[in-house]
């Protein structure tokens, strides 16, 4: 069966971590495995170049028509004085809202041969598998009125607006339990119920969300300050975190250093089941930026993007197995020492370049 994906290699680093993700999805398709087709677009500071928008028309037809989109960075201070409407993050904000993403995943797994790179003791993230589930369409990232406001007198007011509906937290929430179900059966629900109004809604809804589909999974509450606490304190406590857009973002770079570092982690960003085709429109990107200050080196970690690929595989394609080899490669790549940059740490181990990282990857994926 043949799959469509669009690429967006986007800025910075993006190109060159993307790069070896498509040597991956061709050795997949010359093994006859799984057959993919792949067409490329731009996004971000790239598509404000060649067409003045952060995304173009075209190209966002182009990602509602494939089978996944897999996107890589944007950004950069190339581009930080363009207008705001058309800054190169708002590309990514507009396939989120175009695609309808509402549910972004992001998995912290910290290898064991990579447990030293953390910045947390080897003991406390040894074995760590935690996944962190963020509402992505709505809270205060969307809500209206958003706004700067001239008072007068030399004084200005900034307005941001944090809005949640019932239906937007029991989606996001029964996404949540039912990947506990498949994990270690727990959920940990997070946000401000003692100071935000949005945050009493969202506790109930998922309370009663729980009690009415999933009694059989663990369901435990924890105020987003204290939880970015115990994610420093004790993170192997946690199994699924669902959280709100802002505080899902907050805590999810704060999992991102458990693991050493953000070339590690990769994320999904799913839209609901279309009820005729059974399919759901997604995006996988890694959580790391463009990095403009390593751009165009070869020396960017391209296991977060490898790893995005690999989610595409077992949330798009359910070709779970497939995705499986890739988690097991870059374990094994790992292991035998190869290391990028960041992840180097201590180590005396002359650090791989991105290709070089790639290819020992792919080398595992032929060998196995």
């Amino acid at each position: 069966m043949g799959y469509k994906l669009f690429v967006l290699p986007g800025d910075g680093i993006g190109p060159e971590v993307m790069a070896e993700v498509e040597k991956i999805a061709n050795f997949f398709t010359k093994e006859g495995s799984a057959s993919f087709e792949i067409e490329k677009g731009l996004v971000g500071g790239a598509a404000y170049d060649a067409h003045g928008v952060a995304i173009s028309d075209a190209d966002m037809a182009r990602a509602d028509a494939a089978d996944a989109v897999l996107l890589a960075a944007v950004g950069g201070p190339k581009w930080d004085h363009v207008p705001y409407e058309v800054r190169p993050e708002a590309g990514l904000l507009r396939l989120r809202k175009d695609l309808k993403l509402f549910a972004n995943l992001r998995p912290a797994v910290c290898y064991p041969a990579l447990a030293d790179a953390s910045s947390l003791k080897r003991d406390l993230v040894d074995g760590l598998d935690l996944m962190i589930v963020r509402e992505l369409t709505g809270g205060v990232y969307f809500g209206e009125p958003k706004q700067i406001i001239d008072l007068g007198n030399g004084q200005q007011r900034a307005i941001d607006t944090q809005v949640y509906d019932t239906y937007e937290i029991e989606r996001i929430g029964r996404i949540a339990f039912e990947l506990a179900r498949k994990r270690r059966n727990k959920v940990t629900s997070s946000e401000k119920r003692n100071v935000m109004k949005s945050g009493v809604l969202w506790n109930q809804i998922i309370t009663r969300l729980h009690d009415q589909e999933f009694p059989d999974v663990m369901l435990e509450h924890q105020l987003a300050d204290a939880l970015g606490m115990q994610l420093v304190r004790a993170p192997k406590q946690f199994d699924v975190i669902v959280t709100d857009n802002l505080f899902g973002d907050l805590l999810s770079d704060v999992a991102s250093m458990l693991t050493g570092s953000l070339g590690m982690l990769p994320s999904a960003s799913l839209g609901a089941y279309d009820a005729q085709t059974g399919k759901r429109k997604a995006l996988y990107e890694p959580v790391h930026g463009s990095a403009p200050d390593i751009a165009g080196k070869g020396i960017a970690n391209p296991i977060a993007m490898i790893a995005s690929f690999g989610m595409a595989l077992r949330y798009s394609f359910d070709l779970g197995a497939l995705a499986d080899r890739i988690d097991h490669a870059i374990a094994a790549t790992l292991d035998k020492g190869l290391r990028t940059g960041d992840i180097k740490g201590n180590s005396t181990v002359t650090p791989l370049s991105t290709t070089q990282m790639g290819n020992a990857i792919l080398k595992e994926l032929q060998a196995g």
